[in-house]
Order: C-alpha cells, then structure tokens, then sequence
C-alpha cells in the first residue's frame, strides 16, 4: 500500500523516487543509482533499459497551481542534468560508450491513487 508523503519536501521527494522507480522496473529497467550527485549537479534515477543508460528526472507536484511536473523540467535544469549525466558517463567505465536518454517522470497526487506520467526520451543531449 503506498503511503501519503509527509513531512518535508525531501520526504516527499524521496516517496516520489520511490514510487517512480517501482514503476520503471515494472516497465523492464534495472535501477543502477537513486539519488547521484557529483560536483555538477544530481540525478534521481539511473537505470539500464536493455542496453540503454536512462537518467531519469522525477517530479513531484501535490497541486497543479504552479503547473505539473513536466513543465517544471526547464532548460536551466536540462542543462544541470546534462552536466551530472556527462560526469557519470565520464566516471563509470564503459558508460560511455554506452547509448543513453534522459526520461521524466512526474508524480501528483498522492494516498492510495497517484498518478504517475512517464516521458522516455524527454529531451536530447547533444554532446
């Protein structure tokens, strides 16, 4: 049974992963990292889709006031993922030759019934 986020922010945030990476699986990727941060910036998800490295954005959004959490995923922040992306890629041996995309999933609502919308390949990367 999924529990209603409580308390700060992060704990929402970390119930959203969660949930996001329960639903990834259930869709054929193995999680490789949760929560990566290097000097660059950090990642919510890293998983594997076949051969495919995917970084995985997760957005949480308990109302739709400010718009949804797709939205939310500006160019500032493509960039700063692009950049974390780049450092993994450069730090894990044999990453790099491996294809990789960059997916969103926001998450709203919460209790028994979120709602979970997944975008594969939100954006591209052009290295």
């Amino acid at each position: 049974m999924t529990r209603d986020p409580e308390g700060a922010p992060s704990l929402r945030g970390g119930w959203a992963e969660d949930l996001a990476r329960r639903f990834l699986q259930q869709q054929g990727l193995t999680p490789l990292k949760q929560n990566y941060r290097c000097r660059l910036g950090e990642i919510d998800l890293i998983m594997r889709h076949q051969a495919t490295i995917v970084f995985v954005e997760v957005r949480y959004r308990s109302r739709a006031d400010f718009g949804g959490g797709i939205e939310s995923v500006d160019k500032r922040k493509r960039r700063k993922l692009i950049a974390a992306a780049q450092y993994f890629l450069g730090s894990h041996s044999g990453a790099s030759s491996a294809p990789c995309r960059f997916d969103v999933v926001a998450v709203s609502g919460f209790g028994s019934s979120p709602s979970l919308s997944w975008i594969p390949n939100a954006f591209e990367a052009f290295w």
